[in-house]
Formats: C-alpha cells, sequence, structure tokens
C-alpha cells in the first residue's frame, strides 16, 4: 500500500514538473538593423525541431510550450541573410532581432543581353556580367566595354584601348578602381587605363556626371569595377583561366584564389600574364605590334555586418610595342603612309618588342575601414596610394635606342571619407570630403625636351547626394559637389615660344630665371568647380521605367592641356597646350525609357551634352624641329554641343533561341564654328543570335553582326608644307576611312567533375569573314588595316 502511494504522488509531482517547465513562452520582433521596420514573412526554427514560426505585418512572433533553458534559432528572410543566435528561455522571454536587410543588396536589377540596366537612380546604370568580362580574359578593358550601348573606344592599334562613354574619353571619363579613382596620366590618347581585367569581379558604366560621389568632373561618365561578394563561411574556392588567341600566336594565363572563414576573415589573391607577339591584318603583318603584361593583387580583410576592413595592393606591368610604320621621320613620311594604303615597313613575325614602344608600371595600395551605426547609417574611411611610372622609347640611332625619350613619374595620396544615413525607408543621404596630393617628376635626363613639366597638384572635394521616394512608383534624387585644383608647376620654356603664344604679354610674373634662350617659369593655377545633379525615376507598373536626369559638371584642366610643349613620340606629333585654358562647364541631359515584358524589351536613352569652353586637341598645321618635320596638334576651347541616343532591345523567341540588338549614334559640334568636332565614334549597330541548350553540358553558341557606318561629319584635313615638294599639299589627316561589317561567333560548354571541379570551354572567332577594314577612332588607321580574323580557344577552371 506504502509502495501505491509512493509511485501515485512520484507521477503526480513529475507530471507537476513537467507541466510547469515547459510553459515558457519566447516572443519577440525581428526588425531591419538599419531603420529598424519591422520585417513580415521572417522565419523563426527551434534548431533540432521541425516547427517554423513566421513573423506577422509588425515583425513579431510567438513560440509557446518551452521548457526552461539555452535555445540556438536560425532567422531567416526572403531578402536577408540568415542569422544563428542563442537565447536563454526562463518563463516569459522577449527578444529583438536585428537582421542585414541593407539597402545597398536590394537593388532591383534586370538581364537585357549580356548588360544588367540598375535600376536605382535617374541616371542610367548598365553592367557587364562576370562570363561578358571572363569572355574578354585575354583582352583589355576598353574591349569588354564596348559590349554596352553608348560605349566606344580611342584605339591605338590592338593593344592600346581607352573607353569612350557617349563621345567623351580621357580625363572626362573617370574610373573607379574597387573604390580607387585611378591615377595613370589618363590625358594621353596612347595611354591605355593601367588594369587588368582580369583582377574585377564586376563593371558598371554610369553615363553621365550624375554619379558626384566619385568625382564632379566626370562629364563623360564612370566606370566602376568591383570586386566580387566573398561569402562568409569557412571555404577554399577558385578559377584558372587559359587563353590561346591566334593572332598575335600567344595567349595569356589568369588564377585567382580565395579563402574566407566564417567569423568574417578573407584572403584574396590573384594573378596573370599576356604575351603576344606581332598581330596580322588581313594582308600583312603588322610589325611590332607585341605586347607583354603582368598582373597581380593581393588583398586581405575583415567582413562583419556591423563593421569591417581591408587592405589591397596590386601590381601592374605592361610593355606594348607600337605599330613601327607609324612612327614617322617627317610630314612627307606621314603623307606616303596616308595615301600607300598599307604600311611602309613590313617585317617578318617577331615575338621581339621593339622601339617604338612603351613600358608602364603601375602600384595601387588601399587600406578601407567601414562601420555600421544601428538605426543610422554607414561611415567609410579610405586611404589609397598609386604609383605610375610610364617610358615612351623613340626610334633612336646609337645607344640612345635604349633610352626613353618620355620618363614620367606620377605619384598620388588620397584621403576619403563618407557616411550614409540609411536608416529611414522613405530617404537616403550621403556626404562625404576628399582630399588628393600629387606628384609628378618628368625625368630631364632623356636628351629630349620634357613634354610635361614637373608639377604638384592639390586637390579637395566634398559632396552631399541623396534620394527621396515620393510614391512607391516614384524616386527623385540630387546632389551637390564643391571640388578645388591647384596646380604647382616648374616648367622651361623657350623664349620664342613663349613669345610667339602671347605669355609675354599675358604671364610675365610667371618668370622666375631668364636664362636667355630659355625661361624658367612657375605656373599656379587655382580651379572651384562645383557639379550638381537632379533627377526622377517613375516605375508605371512591374515592366516600365522611366527616368529624367540634369547634371551640370566642371572640369579642371588637366596639365597635359596646360603645358604640352613639344614632341610626343608615341604620338608622333608635337602637341601644344595653352595656360589660358579654363575650366569645362557641361549641361546634360538625359532620359531613358525601359520597358520588360514577358519575352522581350527594349531600353531607350536620348541624350544631350552643352559643354561650354570644351578642350579639345587636333591638328593644325606642321612644324620643323631638329628631328624632322612633325604634324603641330594644338589644344583649344570652343563651345560644343554632343547630341546622341543609345538603344538596346532583346527577344526570348524560345526556351533556346534569343537575340540582342544595340544601336549608337553621337553627333558632336564645335557651335562657335559650326563644323564638327574631332574623335566623335561613328553611328554603330550590333545584333546577336544566341542558341541555349542546358541539358547539352550548358552549351551556348552566338552569332553576332556588328555594322559600323562611315563618320561623314568631321573636321577638315589640313595643308602642310612638304620639304620633298617645296610645296603646300593637302594631309588628309582627318578624313575617315569607310564603313565596314563584321561578323564573329562564340561558344561555350560546361563539364562538371567530382569535388566541385568544373572545366568551362569556350570558343571565339572575331573578324570571322577576315574582312579589311579601318576604324575612324583607331588612331593607326592611317597606316594600316585592322586586326584580321582571331581565334580564341579558352579553358576554364572553377575549383
Amino acid at each position: 500500500m506504502k509502495i501505491n502511494i509512493f509511485i501515485t504522488l512520484f507521477l503526480l509531482v513529475s507530471f507537476y514538473g513537467f507541466s510547469q517547465d515547459c510553459n515558457d513562452i519566447l516572443t519577440g520582433q525581428v526588425m531591419d538593423y538599419h531603420n529598424k521596420t519591422p520585417l513580415e514573412n521572417a522565419s523563426i526554427q527551434i534548431i533540432g525541431n521541425p516547427k517554423i514560426v513566421k513573423t506577422d505585418s509588425k515583425g513579431k512572433f510567438q513560440i509557446p510550450n518551452l521548457c526552461p533553458g539555452v535555445y540556438e534559432l536560425e532567422i531567416s528572410h526572403p531578402e536577408c541573410t540568415t542569422t544563428f543566435i542563442e537565447v536563454e528561455v526562463d518563463k516569459i522571454a522577449w527578444i529583438d532581432i536585428k537582421l542585414e536587410h541593407h539597402l545597398e543588396e536590394l537593388e532591383e536589377v534586370k538581364v537585357v543581353g549580356d548588360a544588367i540596366a540598375e535600376k536605382t537612380t535617374s541616371a542610367l546604370e548598365e553592367s557587364l556580367r562576370l562570363k561578358t568580362l571572363e569572355q574578354y580574359s585575354s583582352g583589355s578593358l576598353g574591349d569588354a566595354l564596348k559590349e554596352l550601348s553608348g560605349v566606344s573606344s580611342l584605339n591605338t592599334g590592338a593593344n592600346i584601348v581607352k573607353p569612350a562613354i557617349h563621345g567623351l574619353n580621357g580625363s572626362r571619363v573617370l574610373i573607379l578602381n574597387d573604390g580607387v579613382r585611378m591615377q595613370d596620366m589618363e590625358w594621353g590618347d596612347e595611354h591605355a587605363p593601367n588594369i587588368d581585367i582580369n583582377a574585377t569581379g564586376s563593371i558598371s558604366v554610369i553615363k553621365g556626371a550624375s554619379a558626384l560621389l566619385y568625382g564632379g568632373d566626370a562629364i563623360g561618365g564612370v566606370i566602376v569595377m568591383e570586386q566580387a561578394r566573398i561569402p562568409a563561411k569557412d571555404t577554399l574556392y577558385g578559377k584558372s583561366i587559359v587563353n590561346g588567341v591566334l593572332n598575335g600566336r600567344g595567349g595569356n594565363i589568369t588564377t585567382e584564389l580565395i579563402k574566407a572563414f566564417e567569423s568574417g576573415w578573407y584572403l584574396r589573391g590573384q594573378g596573370s600574364y599576356k604575351r603576344l607577339g606581332d598581330h596580322e591584318a588581313p594582308d600583312y603583318i603588322l610589325s611590332n605590334t607585341g605586347v607583354q603584361e603582368i598582373g597581380a593583387s593581393l588583398q586581405l580583410g575583415k567582413q562583419l555586418f556591423t563593421w569591417g576592413w581591408d587592405a589591397k595592393y596590386s601590381y601592374y606591368n605592361s610593355e606594348i610595342a607600337v605599330l613601327r610604320a607609324s612612327h614617322i621621320g617627317n610630314v612627307d613620311d606621314l603623307i606616303r603612309g596616308i595615301n600607300n594604303g598599307q604600311p611602309e615597313i613590313i617585317r617578318p613575325f617577331t615575338y621581339d618588342i621593339q622601339n617604338p614602344r612603351q613600358e608602364v608600371t603601375h602600384h595601387l595600395g588601399k587600406l578601407k575601414f567601414y562601420k555600421r551605426f544601428e538605426g543610422l547609417g554607414k561611415w567609410n574611411v579610405q586611404y589609397d596610394y598609386q604609383n605610375n611610372r610610364r617610358f615612351e622609347f623613340d626610334v633612336r640611332r646609337g645607344e640612345r635606342d635604349n633610352q626613353a625619350s618620355i620618363d614620367l613619374e606620377l605619384t598620388t595620396h588620397t584621403f576619403s571619407t563618407d557616411f550614409k544615413l540609411d536608416a529611414k525607408e522613405s530617404y537616403e543621404l550621403q556626404f562625404g570630403i576628399l582630399g588628393r596630393f600629387q606628384d609628378n617628376f618628368a625625368n630631364p635626363e632623356t636628351d629630349v625636351r620634357r613634354l610635361i613639366p614637373d608639377y604638384e597638384k592639390y586637390d579637395f572635394g566634398a559632396f552631399v547626394t541623396g534620394e527621396y521616394r515620393v510614391t512607391d512608383g516614384i524616386l527623385v534624387d540630387a546632389g551637390l559637389r564643391y571640388d578645388f585644383n591647384r596646380i604647382d608647376a616648374k616648367k622651361f620654356y623657350q623664349t620664342s615660344r613663349w613669345e610667339e603664344r602671347g605669355y609675354d604679354q599675358e604671364f610675365q610674373d610667371l618668370i622666375i630665371d631668364d636664362l636667355g634662350t630659355q625661361l624658367l617659369t612657375n605656373p599656379i593655377f587655382d580651379y572651384h568647380n562645383f557639379s550638381t545633379t537632379i533627377g526622377a525615376q517613375y516605375t508605371g507598373d512591374n515592366s516600365s521605367v522611366t527616368r529624367v536626369n540634369y547634371a551640370l559638371s566642371q572640369r579642371a584642366p588637366n596639365p597635359s592641356e596646360l603645358f604640352s610643349d613639344g614632341l610626343h613620340h608615341s604620338a608622333a606629333r608635337i602637341e601644344l597646350g595653352d595656360l589660358r585654358i579654363k575650366s569645362e562647364t557641361s549641361h546634360k541631359i538625359s532620359a531613358s525609357y525601359q520597358k520588360d515584358l514577358n519575352n522581350w524589351g527594349f531600353t531607350l536613352e536620348p541624350y544631350a551634352n552643352f559643354i561650354k569652353d570644351f578642350i579639345l586637341l587636333e591638328p593644325t598645321d606642321a612644324e620643323f624641329t631638329n628631328r624632322g618635320a612633325f604634324p603641330l596638334w594644338e589644344y583649344r576651347q570652343t563651345d560644343a554641343r554632343l547630341l546622341g541616343v543609345d538603344a538596346a532591345a532583346y527577344i526570348n523567341w524560345s526556351n533556346t533561341w534569343m537575340t540582342d540588338h544595340q544601336f549608337s549614334f553621337v553627333k558632336g559640334t564645335d557651335t562657335e564654328t559650326d563644323i564638327a568636332l574631332i574623335n566623335i565614334p561613328a553611328a554603330n549597330l550590333r545584333n546577336k543570335l544566341t542558341f541555349t541548350k542546358p541539358e547539352w553540358n550548358d552549351f551556348e553558341f552566338s552569332l553576332e553582326s556588328q555594322y559600323v557606318f562611315e563618320q561623314n561629319e568631321h573636321p577638315e584635313d589640313i595643308m602642310v608644307f612638304s620639304p620633298i615638294q617645296q610645296q603646300e599639299v593637302l594631309l588628309k589627316i582627318n578624313t575617315p576611312p569607310g564603313a565596314y561589317h563584321l561578323l564573329g561567333v562564340s561558344s561555350k560548354m560546361e563539364f562538371p567533375f567530382k569535388n566541385n571541379l568544373k572545366l568551362t570551354t569556350g570558343l571565339t572567332v572575331s573578324n570571322l569573314l577576315d574582312t579589311n577594314y579601318r576604324d575612324y577612332l583607331n588612331r593607326q588607321r592611317l597606316f594600316a588595316d585592322d586586326l584580321g580574323r582571331n581565334i580564341i580557344l579558352q579553358l576554364k577552371f572553377n575549383y
């Protein structure tokens, strides 16, 4: 009897204890970390328990019938990073959960062919997908960007490619490389960006000057190169790409390896090497057109949601041969080169890189720190360092053949900081400041008159930009920026040149030493520039977006435009700057309409750019030197107007067939003289047919057609004196070549293996029909045809 009573009491106590201990309740709320707005439909699950609880419209949830103890929760949301947290439950517990629901990562994107149009502000931004960048692994940044409508290039042969946006290039196009504005003497027509395209994960192009946080002088636009996001988990992965290139009989290899940790630490290493010999036109060798490039970068850091830092170093070296036939000795050489129809110098194929040539080395270092403040925003602070060393080698006699004709070293230090207020759902505000110091050293030991002098340059900038969402469909944005620039130079002028330019009347106070035939001067110029933008975006429904934007931007003249004075050897011309040149001012109005339906879509973007005091470099005459007679190119200012339109469309005809179409047109006019501007790209039309079959190892095949119209608006040719003919002759230096049509094909397949190893094979054939053509924006068009057929075989290993 006593035993039965004891058992009954034990069971009652146990039942009572169980009931008491497992009646606890966990309640809480899931919110956005930035603005603390509730997140509806977030999932909360106790690890080990299959039951999932959802948050209500106020972000609240409740989990009943819990025993006291410590539980691990998994919290997820469709637009957030999944989070794991531990919580101790004792009776009734409340917990606030904040998820990474960052607005920067929620921007809607729409794939239009190979471009991605970002629907964020009133400026149209387009990006290239990683697979497109990998296809151009053996090419250059300028080659890849021509995939986008409205983007062209100014070439010096096949290896020197400068991007141009809406007809503008050089100092008017800003290149941001992983948060660092490139400082690599972009003022030269034959100075390509010192960037390894294999070191970037994505490239975006902002057409216009509305991206004020990057710079107020980007009258043409901004090219933003960013690294691929590294996952916050324990992993080791990478890729290697090998390209075999027929035209040039060489290739390149690039490798990237990334180690990431769940704690947020990461390490990234990348390296590439390219070697090509002489390129070939359809009918002859383009003698002395080889190239050798080496690129490497190392990056490490720690990235958490609330804070993080990273440090980066990159190295880039290129040695580029310049077409031997394009290096003239005098005006008569230029006349013969233009009239002959083919290069005067054609030699057997070689890998040798001979004079004339360029050798450029670029070092870049960066330190960056960021911190997020709950319910407020994100703070960034960054220091970066760049060193750019440029050698240009002329064809010279004897021992001086290995002595550079131009030897420039540019060192840049930049400090910047900004704060982004994104805690409110209806608006976003960002402001920041920048300071930069630059030192240019022009080595006098070249036995050649220095083209660019020694100078120090100081920059200071401050900006504020904002976005305000009026309604769900209307977004307005605006910004204001101020930039101060000071150039402090030390330059020698020939007394005859000083007087010929009229400087003795206006700039006599700049002279610090009179050496008789030469004057040592100390020009110090200050520039105060303001830029602003205002625009709106209207989303009418889920399939259309309309944007309008106005941007006012000012750009101070670069040192080349002010101080150039002498023979630019790799350009084979005499260039003259002008101390009177002042800042140019751009008023750009742009609009775009984007429509995306189930199986087709298009984008139409007209624009008008009115530039006051537009700075241009153009041929005016010929001048005699002790090296011979050379074309004289002079900088001048005028008022200009650029009108254009970009259009793109795609059609998905079926699950396997699709087409892409692009058309770009721009017209540039000197409004003071009513003549066409020099180096404005011709209208061009691109069409691509693509067949995909995922079940065939992701097989893809494309046929592309590119038609470039003849540029029928150009400056008049000039008359020059021929020493041989002893008379004035017409030099057809501005006459453009005819229209041309090119075909190309590409294909790829993927082959997966064990342990996440995947091999992707690709084959690309450009100028399929081996067409003879010359491009108006290729500076070597005066002397030789462009590239003939080229076949590239690519092997990519993902591991």
